[in-house]
């Protein structure tokens, strides 16, 4: 049932690790790159909420309940994921990202609600860590595409203004697994009906329209459970920090480590390919991690708070070594730590979340809570970024890896704030 998300994982790798080098070699400057950045988080703002409350009132007898959204989130993701590199302009890279994350939202969030649907609470730290572990294999293999396609031959250049054939192959790859994968999960899962779906189906008659939906969804934001709060504050900062690293790992790392700085020289697209490798190996580490962490769960019950304050410490240590790197090889035990981080973040919050939510709610809450990762997210593309990291360490591009292992120390410290232990420990 989960078998889909290594597909939404390549799509997320892809344009996290690549449309920065897409923007720059499209002739964005280092720091207008977050502001390019800013619709894909105001589309998730708006998609997420809504797509789980209507997956919430959804039953096909098919397709089930979240499936209907993983198809058509696939079609979309699958078409923007392809065409993004072969934007010829800068303003058509924004809308390709744009509608590539919108679209992946419609996918992603009723796979957190699935995994919450079909399994009791004393399992879902094990199903998301399986989440996890999917997600760190596509991640490691999607970051490493256009390196891989260099290595086959495929050229790694272009003129100006032009995006090398390597991304554009490496694209063109991610998005046929993408389809693939998340078609594969809507083939072999089957899902729970409602327990009474005579009742769900009047329930759903009476309570329908366009406005019903906006004032259900603000009346779930205003009455979330506190725990869900002390969560997104959690979640708050650690997506800054990801985002951070997303938008500026490229310029920070081709630039301090490599000395490239020209997005049509050799010497910075070879850096590009590299930061891709590096950036995999935050997907390798976050998949053995979760590895681990399955393991250990599937026979023991775990403190998920003490996890995953510990594994926000670990990666924020990551992102700060990066300062000090003097040799490129170094860099893989600093995103090594980075993965520890990423794969307690993708698990951890979601199965203390699960635990403290109406099911008949699963759905509708999940896109609420992301909110809390799309907030920092549109914080950081509105000028966050730069205006901290110049204010607190200095001009250097690379102190954003300094701002976001910051960020991390800060999350991990609000883990403190969860005192309720029917969340923190598994049932």
């Amino acid at each position: 049932m989960s078998f889909g998300f290594l597909g939404i994982q390549f799509g997320f790798a892809l344009q996290g690790g690549f449309m920065s080098r897409i923007f720059q070699t499209l002739g964005a400057e280092k720091d207008a790159i977050p502001m390019l950045w800013i619709a894909a988080p105001l589309t998730g703002l708006i998609v997420q909420p809504i797509v789980g409350y209507l997956s919430d009132r959804t039953w096909h007898p098919i397709l089930g309940r979240r499936r209907p959204f993983f198809f058509i989130g696939a079609v979309l993701s699958t078409l923007a994921l392809f065409f993004a590199p072969y934007s010829s302009a800068l303003w058509m890279a924004v809308g390709s990202l744009w509608i590539l994350d919108a679209s992946i939202n419609i996918s992603m969030e009723p796979f957190r609600a699935l995994v919450a649907d079909k399994l009791p609470d004393s399992q879902r730290s094990y199903g998301f860590v399986v989440q996890t572990l999917i997600i760190g294999i596509g991640t490691w293999i999607a970051s490493n595409l256009p390196w891989f396609m260099t290595q086959l031959g495929v050229s790694n250049t272009a003129g100006p203004g032009v995006i090398p054939d390597s991304v554009k192959f490496a694209f063109g790859i991610g998005a046929f697994v993408l389809f693939s994968s998340i078609l594969i999960t809507i083939l072999t899962t089957k899902e729970y009906p409602p327990e009474n779906l005579e009742a769900f189906q009047e329930e759903k008659e009476k309570n329908r329209g366009f406005l019903y939906g906006v004032f259900e969804i603000f009346k779930n934001i205003v009455s979330m459970p506190k725990v869900m709060f002390q969560l997104g504050l959690v979640q708050f900062f650690s997506w800054f920090a990801f985002f951070t690293m997303w938008s500026f790992a490229t310029p920070a790392i081709t630039e301090h480590i490599f000395g490239a700085t020209d997005p049509t020289s050799l010497a910075y697209n070879n850096a590009a390919d590299s930061v891709g490798n590096y950036l995999g190996t935050y997907g390798l580490t976050s998949m053995f991690f979760a590895l681990t962490l399955a393991m250990i769960t599937s026979k023991i019950k775990i403190n998920r708070k003490l996890v995953h304050m510990l594994s926000l410490i670990a990666g924020g240590i990551g992102f700060i070594s990066i300062y000090y790197v003097k040799e490129a090889w170094m860099l893989h035990i600093s995103f090594s730590l980075v993965g520890i981080a990423w794969a307690s973040i993708l698990s951890m919050p979601y199965a203390m979340l699960s635990s403290s939510v109406n099911p008949k709610k699963m759905g509708v809450f999940m896109g609420i809570f992301n909110m809390f990762i799309v907030l920092p997210q549109i914080l950081a593309a509105l000028g966050g970024i730069n205006f901290l990291y110049k204010l607190l360490f200095g001009e250097n591009v690379v102190f954003t890896m300094v701002l976001a292992g910051t960020s991390l120390f800060i999350a991990g410290l609000c883990t403190l704030l969860i005192t309720n232990k029917a969340v923190t420990h598994d049932g």
